[in-house]
């Protein structure tokens, strides 16, 4: 029995008998990779530069055929509960009103919470590695806010927020820093030394920066739940409009022009 075998680079075929490959020794075949059929050539030579010529071009146009479709971008969103959307449903926590708001822009993002009520800068950074946990291509860093209101030394808080800063840097993620305000019942000197933190570490680290993430919602009744400090839905759609050109900063720094999603 002869099982017929065909080399894709020469473009020969030959037979395999029991234990023995024989060649043909006066005509070689062609492969056409595109109908599946043999055709007869006129030597080694063109069989082989037909037979290759048509694997480069297929390995060479396949991933055009499909576009390169880049890849979804993941975003984490490291906070307190200004992130984690205390006291509102999931849908209307920061990073999900964002997640949307950017798709409807046509970029295709993710925006993870990692969001945790009650955590300081100090906890933030206790958890950055369960935060970074697959990989994101960009971070959104709120942390502050409970240092502020339990009157901790901003040095401590400056401490915690440039080794995550840092840390990032060292991980080649791009991050949107968001500044938050100290209350001024806490005296000028301690307002003044919380709030050159994250001017400061702005500057050190080179990241996009987002002066006060509560801009246009704090002291403002109608976009705060009754306690007075925390956003209402309406609230968070402020504070998403108003750092989204920020967030565009933030995906031009990873890499990630604005594309529009497949059917959009």
């Amino acid at each position: 029995m002869n099982v017929f075998k065909m080399n894709e680079c020469t473009g020969q075929i030959g037979h395999r008998g029991w234990g023995r490959e024989v060649r043909p020794r006066t005509a070689s075949y062609a492969y056409n990779a595109i109908g599946g059929n043999i055709q007869r050539g006129t030597g080694p030579i063109a069989g082989r530069f037909f037979a290759c010529l048509i694997a480069a071009l297929l390995l060479f146009t396949a991933p055009l055929g499909t576009a390169a479709l880049a890849k979804t971008v993941r975003l984490v969103a490291l906070g307190d509960s200004l992130t984690a959307g205390y006291g509102l449903d999931g849908p209307d926590a920061f990073p999900e009103k964002l997640q949307r708001a950017l798709r409807a822009k046509g970029y295709d993002v993710e925006v993870r919470n990692a969001g945790v009520s009650g955590d300081t800068a100090s906890d933030g950074l206790q958890r950055l590695d369960w935060a970074l946990n697959g990989k994101p291509d960009g971070l959104i860093l709120e942390l502050g806010a409970n240092d502020a209101l339990r009157a901790i030394d901003p040095a401590v808080t400056r401490k915690a927020l440039d080794g995550i800063l840092t840390r990032l840097s060292r991980r080649n993620i791009p991050v949107l820093f968001a500044g938050m305000r100290a209350p001024p019942n806490l005296g000028r000197d301690y307002v003044a030394s919380f709030e050159a933190v994250f001017d400061d570490l702005a500057k050190k680290h080179d990241v996009v920066f987002y002066p006060f993430f509560l801009d246009g919602v704090a002291a403002r009744p109608k976009l705060l739940q009754t306690d007075g400090i925390h956003p209402n839905g309406a609230g968070v759609e402020v504070i998403v409009r108003r750092i989204f050109s920020s967030v565009e900063t933030l995906l031009e720094r990873i890499g990630e022009p604005r594309h529009r999603q497949s059917g959009n």
